[in-house]
């Protein structure tokens, strides 16, 4: 790879890309960082097709075969127009309060959320598919209707850059009102802790289903809500969904083994559950790679055709 590709795939990691600040440059970076990595990994040829191209068919105009594209690949595509948009895409971003939560200096996981969703938005965009921006907690926040044009990024950037977690999680109630409210069949993409009752998230997720959509579950968590592994003797946890701020102070290694049981109780309930539902699970920590859910996003695009 030559030095400047191998600079691209640097955004890749959450945090170098985090720094960046704007979520607009996020977004570019991350998609020029991962169409570089595409041509070295098993998906390589996503990288013509998935952008502004689909492959030549008989009775296609010539005038629309790109010639630049056959000479490098050996493969004939026709450029694509927003006209041959065929899919609607979801957004579902947590803004409850948890979604605050970052052990040290880590990136929260909202902030996480918030990169990832960016860098969905702009590679769909690019694809020339609808995409639209849903905000939760304990219902519906706001609600960005699809849209395919390149300029509607910075409108769903600008609803991610002004939101802010905060207050409780109940995620059912608004999986349950976005799959009425949804009529064309499409793809969900949920940006989530799934800190909630697995039971009830599963019922939301299962309506998704119901009604003819497919399901993106991206379940983030820091790595310490993983193995509750902090380094301190004392530590102070407080509840970041209560307004009053409880609180409680304990010593970690004592309650370690059985935290880590209940949570991974929790991770398998969500990994079978939405295995029966027919949606597609993916777990992530805020030090995963982004290219590690935008692959998951293209096979899952894909098989939507």
């Amino acid at each position: 790879m030559t030095e400047a590709a191998t600079g691209l795939t640097q955004y890749l990691d959450p945090e170098t890309a985090s720094r960046l600040g704007r979520l607009d440059l996020v977004a570019r970076l991350v998609v020029e960082g991962f169409i570089t990595g595409l041509h070295r990994s098993p998906y390589h040829g996503f990288s013509v097709e998935f952008s502004e191209h689909r492959p030549y068919m008989p009775g296609d105009a010539l005038r629309d075969l790109d010639w630049k594209a056959l000479a490098k690949t050996d493969r004939m595509y026709v450029k694509r127009y927003e006209e041959e948009t065929n899919l609607k895409a979801y957004l579902m971003v947590d803004v409850s309060g948890s979604m605050a939560f970052a052990d040290g200096d880590r990136m929260t996981k909202f902030r996480y959320a918030s990169c990832l969703a960016a860098a969905l938005s702009y590679l769909m965009l690019r694809q020339r598919d609808a995409v639209g921006l849903v905000l939760f907690r304990d219902g519906l926040v706001s609600f960005v209707p699809p849209r395919s044009v390149s300029s509607h990024l910075s409108v769903l950037l600008r609803e991610l850059t002004a939101a802010t977690p905060e207050a409780e999680t109940s995620m059912s109630p608004a999986f349950h009102d976005l799959a009425e409210r949804l009529s064309r069949r499409g793809l969900v993409v949920i940006l989530s802790d799934f800190l909630d009752d697995a039971d009830e998230v599963l019922s939301g997720l299962r309506h998704f289903r119901h009604r003819g959509h497919e399901v993106l579950a991206l379940q983030i968590l820091d790595p310490r809500e993983r193995d509750l592994d902090f380094r301190r003797s004392d530590t102070r946890f407080i509840d970041l969904e209560n307004t009053d701020g409880a609180s409680i102070t304990t010593q970690p290694w004592h309650i370690q083994e059985a935290y880590r049981e209940r949570m991974e109780a929790l991770l398998a309930r969500y990994r079978r559950g939405c295995a029966e539902a027919g949606v597609d699970y993916v777990l992530l920590d805020t030090q995963t790679p982004f290219e590690t859910a935008l692959s998951r996003y293209l096979v899952r695009r894909r098989r939507l055709g």
